[in-house]
């Protein structure tokens, strides 16, 4: 057994000293090219092989070791063994590899054509004094590797035909090598890319808007301006970027040669930086265009504001024309046919009473159809409809011509409520005195962009302040359900009735889920007055569906509460018009809070109120500028509100008004 073993270390270390004592010699006639080298490497591992190993296995590691190692030991274009001197870490690229060839072939121009697709294996070279701590000597790798490739039997020996064996183990050594080694190498950097940055949907869309404000500024500059070539070409690209551009708004919108063009504007813009090539010029140049851009949209946000006021107090042709329709079919009529039935219901406390304060015609049938549409019991609903001189005729006929099913309509003009007048309520005083006028009408008081909401006419209406008159509307009636004309019912609304407020007089829903809807919000705390009898962080509630106890009402004198705040705000320093600032204070502390579910508002202004609050919603309003039927409103929320207007009734046809 000793013999056996000093047989093989002696045969292992033949195999390993005579091809480096053999190779260093320079009179070795037999190492005059890199090919006889490679051939004497192949026969004497060939021969150890056959006579030493018995099995695949053991060869193939003794094997792969010897090869990896004279390889990375001779230089490729000497005859002597060159030890490679090591390099700083400063100095060392990680791209640096080392490369193995597998070809035979002897003629070296040939090789050198066919190393592309010969390359069988990359060794990655250390980076620094760290990294090379923890990296594994390349010889040691691929012997491991070498064990993992797959078992043979123990008992397989070397086939007589060595040649072909020796092959096909070459093949299988190149073969794991590579795979080890790009095991080790970097994953590829656009599978990095991929799950490091997002690609977003309109990434060509922005760089090619972003080339046209490069293309802009290079145009603005003198440098570029001196090359009129320079000014052609890029004036050009900018054309063809536009129209590919156009109004796309994402990659798939874009035509199938946005990518040349985008290529083309590169191209020039690469020959402008090099035209100027001073960077604080451009920066500079970029500093004003932002400037302007942002001087720009604050103009454009004045505008648009502006004209959302002013498309919001504008009434449309259609309706225009409806009232005056109305209106002379009205009168046409003779005095029994100008008569609501069921006019003994008025006054009976067992059935549901609602105030409805309004100008807009088919605003007002559409609250009054989609109540009863939803009504458990349509009968046992009565409407209560306040409306100014010029449309009470219209109203009228309305509700005459398209009775509202089995529910009880009354329609009352604001002018014959003659208790009603600047003697006894404080905002009709207000309302008609030159302070406010001027407030309104005089040019110089139109500039500031705070105040162009509550410069709406509606603010100048008394029937926007008749919510705080019910109980002398109404003197006979315990319990009314308020609703503004801008909302739709979507569920029965008879349950508020059984409703419990506490001993509170107002039933709203409260709106604090965001900051802007608190007290400090609509009232000025810079006030002492506001500042020692109120909360700034308390929450505000809706108008629009309010549930009033008017037998509390009294009881309380709510009335004299809002005359008497409505005096001290003489000046407008308490808040400013409108009627939810004195609401919130003539109620505080007498609102009891109903569930979410009743009133859902937003849809004026919000184009993304929750779907399903929407859907579950008693009431839904259109609170804001965009009512839904103004050109303006929301698409999205405007079938809510239509499917209630039977466009096809004459009335409406004659007037052109359409979904």
């Amino acid at each position: 057994m000793v013999t056996f073993r000093n047989l093989v270390l002696f045969l292992l270390l033949l195999t390993v000293a005579a091809p480096i004592l053999l190779y260093t010699d320079p009179s070795a006639s037999f190492t005059t090219t890199p090919s006889s080298k490679r051939d004497f490497l192949d026969e004497v591992t060939a021969l150890v092989s056959i006579i030493l190993f018995p099995s695949i296995d053991v060869f193939f590691k003794v094997y792969s070791f010897l090869t990896l190692f004279l390889i990375q030991s001779f230089n490729s274009d000497g005859n002597h063994l060159n030890l490679l001197p090591r390099e700083s870490p400063a100095v060392v690229r990680r791209d640096v590899v080392g490369v193995v060839y597998s070809t035979q072939d002897s003629d070296s121009s040939r090789r050198q054509e066919t190393r592309g697709d010969q390359f069988s294996a990359r060794v990655l070279s250390a980076t620094d004094d760290e990294t090379q701590s923890q990296t594994v000597n390349p010889i040691q790798q691929v012997t491991d590797a070498a064990s993992k490739v797959v078992d043979k039997p123990s008992d397989m020996h070397v086939s007589a035909d060595t040649s072909q064996a020796r092959e096909k183990m070459k093949v299988q050594l190149t073969e794991k090598a590579t795979e080890k080694v790009d095991e080790q190498e970097p994953k590829d950097s656009g599978a990095e890319k991929e799950r490091g940055n997002v690609v977003m949907p309109d990434a060509q869309v922005r760089h090619l808007k972003d080339q046209l404000i490069r293309a802009k500024v290079y145009l603005s500059l003198p440098a570029a301006k001196a090359n009129p070539h320079f000014v052609r070409e890029l004036r050009l690209r900018v054309k063809e970027v536009q129209r590919v551009v156009l109004d796309a708004s994402k990659d798939s919108d874009l035509p199938k040669n946005a990518v040349e063009k985008l290529k083309a504007m590169e191209q020039t813009l690469a020959k402008g930086k090099q035209i100027q090539d001073d960077c604080s010029t451009v920066v500079k140049k970029l500093r004003a265009m932002l400037h302007s851009a942002e001087e720009q949209l604050r103009v454009h946000k004045k505008q648009t504001m502006f004209l959302t006021q002013l498309t919001a107090k504008t009434i449309p042709k259609g309706l225009h024309c409806l009232p005056l329709r109305l209106t002379t079919d009205y009168y046409a009529l003779n005095s029994s046919e100008q008569q609501f039935p069921n006019q003994e219901k008025l006054e009976d406390n067992q059935l549901y009473h609602y105030a409805l304060f309004s100008d807009n015609v088919l605003a007002a049938s559409v609250v009054v159809n989609s109540t009863v549409t939803n009504a458990k019991h349509p009968s046992k609903h009565v409407f209560h409809i306040v409306t100014d001189r010029l449309n009470y005729a219209a109203m009228r006929m309305w509700f005459l011509d398209n009775p509202p099913g089995k529910a009880t309509i009354q329609v009352q003009n604001v002018e014959e409520f003659t208790w009603l007048n600047s003697s006894y309520s404080p905002v009709l005083k207000q309302l008609s005195s030159r302070s406010m006028i001027d407030y309104y009408f005089r040019a110089h008081h139109t500039n500031s962009d705070a105040n162009l909401k509550f410069r709406n006419p509606k603010y100048l209406s008394i029937l926007n302040h008749l919510r705080f008159y019910l109980p002398e509307i109404f003197p006979k009636l315990s319990k009314v359900l308020f609703l503004d004309d801008d909302i739709v019912v979507q569920k029965d609304l008879s349950g508020l009735w059984s409703v419990d407020l506490k001993g509170n007089v107002n039933g709203a829903v409260e709106t604090c889920g965001e900051s802007f809807h608190r007290f400090d919000r609509y009232l000025n705390f810079s006030n002492p007055l506001i500042s020692k009898n109120f909360d700034p962080r308390a929450c505000g509630w809706a108008y629009g569906m309010n549930v009033f106890d008017l037998d509390e009402w009294k009881r309380q004198n709510i009335t004299e509460v809002y005359h008497r705040w409505q005096n001290l705000n003489q000046d407008r320093e308490l808040w400013k018009l409108g009627t939810l600032p004195p609401g919130l204070i003539t109620f505080w502390k007498r609102t009891y809070p109903l569930e979410r579910r009743w009133h859902v508002l937003g849809l004026g202004y919000n184009p993304s109120v929750n779907q399903r609050d929407i859907e579950r919603a008693a009431v839904v309003h259109y609170n804001g500028n965009l009512k839904p039927w103004l050109e303006i409103g929301l698409p999205k929320y405007r079938g809510i509100w239509s499917k209630h207007v039977d466009y096809q009734h004459v009335y409406l046809r004659e007037c052109n008004i359409n979904p």
